[in-house]
């Protein structure tokens, strides 16, 4: 009798198998790629992709390889925590740093239905993924359009389409309660805000083609960078002319801290340093700075930081309501903290009224 039904559960997995609905998604280059069903094995080269892949998925199950640079988002942070799962999935995919060649042959080895590749950049990135024969889809950055695209390929990659329909509906509810406040907010009443995409090699700022320079504005401040296009390297000179009153910080400079700026005396006039006015981007289940899944908690807190007066956003209530609707699980006063960067922002002017627990 078991091997009767162990031979039937075969032939019934293999009969499903052939039958399986054929998936057809257009990327963001507008070529059309075809799967033979839900894939099982997906690898993200891009480094936002992975978090937001394990968000619309609910899990690391189908997620078979990421850039490096998505892995020390993960590392020690909210998402180990509820996905651990997660450290042991490859990441030799791409060179080191913001590198995106792909490792072809490290790439094979996982055999994957799907890879996940920047669409922005040289074919020199892409060509030798679709001339080893995989199937490739090509998301691009820069513009909230884009992200919520990525959403819309990856829910219908997954069969999770309700799931990321939620996710875009969130996006479109914050961004609206956000506006209805902040387009009252007139141009002298809205601090220059300069975000650094590099600080410790070297100095490169977000300009107004960044999805930075996007958030700025909806949160009630201006890029004093915005005349540049999407980011530029620039010297001390153009930052003390600028004069910004607000600092923001990347995630990527994982030892880059408020200090670093602090300490440096050629900033030392500057209304933000003056002014205790220099923050770390937090990073939830990924750092907040670039486009991801929790775009909307970035809004709120920036929000909160440029006009501290306007908002009354409970940060700690928001973060746990929407990790219960984006991941199943919540979290407690102290991820709270580790998100948004208490270890270095808690000296921050204001900063207080970001503490979940009073103190």
């Amino acid at each position: 009798m078991l091997n009767r039904i162990g031979v039937f559960l075969i032939t019934w997995c293999m009969a499903s198998s052939a039958y399986a609905e054929p998936i057809t998604i257009t990327d963001q280059r507008d070529r059309k790629i075809t799967l033979d069903g839900q894939p099982e094995r997906v690898v993200t080269i891009p480094i936002p992709a992975a978090s937001m892949f394990i968000a619309v998925d609910g899990g690391t199950k189908r997620l078979a390889g990421m850039h490096q640079l998505s892995k020390t988002a993960i590392k020690g942070r909210i998402l180990q925590k509820f996905y651990p799962d997660a450290m042991a999935i490859p990441s030799n995919i791409t060179g080191k740093g913001f590198s995106f060649v792909p490792n072809v042959e490290s790439l094979l080895a996982l055999n994957p239905d799907l890879v996940f590749q920047w669409g922005h950049l040289n074919d020199d990135i892409i060509d030798p993924l679709v001339n080893a024969g995989l199937k490739v889809a090509l998301i691009k950055i820069g513009k909230e359009s884009f992200t919520r695209r990525w959403l819309q390929i990856m829910g219908k990659v997954l069969g999770k389409e309700e799931k990321a329909a939620q996710m875009i509906a969130w996006r479109d509810e914050v961004k609206d309660q956000l506006k209805a406040k902040t387009d009252a907010i007139s141009p002298e009443e809205r601090p220059r805000v300069l975000y650094f995409m590099n600080y410790l090699s070297r100095l490169r700022v977000a300009g107004g083609k960044s999805y930075n320079n996007f958030y700025i504005d909806l949160a009630g401040g201006k890029n004093a960078a915005s005349e540049l296009g999407l980011f530029a390297e620039v010297g001390p000179e153009q930052v003390i002319a600028w004069d910004p009153e607000v600092i923001l910080l990347n995630g990527f400079e994982a030892k880059l801290s408020p200090e670093d700026v602090y300490k440096n005396p050629l900033f030392a006039d500057l209304s933000a340093v003056k002014n205790r006015r220099v923050y770390k981007m937090p990073l939830g289940g990924y750092r907040w700075d670039p486009p991801n899944q929790e775009s909307p908690l970035t809004w709120l807190w920036l929000s909160k930081v440029l006009h501290p007066e306007k908002f009354d956003w409970d940060m700690a209530k928001r973060i746990d309501k929407n990790y219960r609707n984006i991941y199943g699980q919540g979290v407690d006063a102290a991820d709270v903290k580790n998100i948004l960067r208490f270890d270095m922002n808690a000296s921050a002017a204001n900063y207080n009224i970001f503490a979940p627990d009073g103190n």
